[in-house]
């Protein structure tokens, strides 16, 4: 939401695409029984929580510093939106509450368990078109009151969100021990 507010439509929704991209790694790996990577990251998730924390901590004070963007990105700026895209899957692969939740919900769907990886696939597809449309509302949903926040409102959001990603960076780091 506030790459939305402080870039426009479009950024939110790229940066949206990251993280429903990270949700079909992960529902991929649950959903096709791989578990020597399921089990790798399993076996790694201290270390991935201590990136993961690190890099809350580096994007939470970039945030809580960052200045109100003064213009929407545009479609051309495509290295504005790999950033946007990137941050925001980095963020989301390196949670691994993710795996563990795509573990549960398709082991009890039972899928993946037959050897048949159709209905993983159909799944993992919902996975990915969900997510993606649902950020693609929240940035359309977002970007309508886009106009009434002003900069020091902004700079507020800003403050605000950056705060927040602080506090999921220590309790990610919090969690490591």
């Amino acid at each position: 939401m506030q790459r939305t507010l402080s870039k426009g439509r479009l950024s939110g929704f790229v940066s949206g695409l990251g993280a429903a991209s990270a949700d079909a790694v992960y529902g991929s790996i649950a959903g096709f029984g791989i578990t020597v990577l399921s089990s790798l990251l399993l076996d790694h998730r201290t270390a991935i929580r201590i990136g993961g924390g690190l890099l809350l901590l580096y994007l939470g004070a970039q945030s809580f510093r960052a200045e109100p963007a003064e213009t929407a990105v545009s479609p051309s700026d495509v290295e504005g939106l790999v950033r946007d895209y990137g941050s925001t899957f980095l963020l989301t692969i390196t949670n691994p509450v993710t795996i563990l939740a795509f573990i549960g919900i398709f082991t009890g769907l039972g899928v993946g368990v037959t050897g048949d990886y159709t209905d993983a696939a159909v799944l993992v597809c919902g996975v990915f078109v969900g997510s993606a449309l649902w950020w693609f509302a929240l940035s359309i949903g977002v970007s309508r009151f886009r106009s009434r926040f002003t900069r020091p409102v902004m700079r507020r959001v800003n403050q605000l969100a950056g705060a927040i990603i602080v506090g999921f960076g220590l309790l990610g780091l919090w969690s490591a021990l």
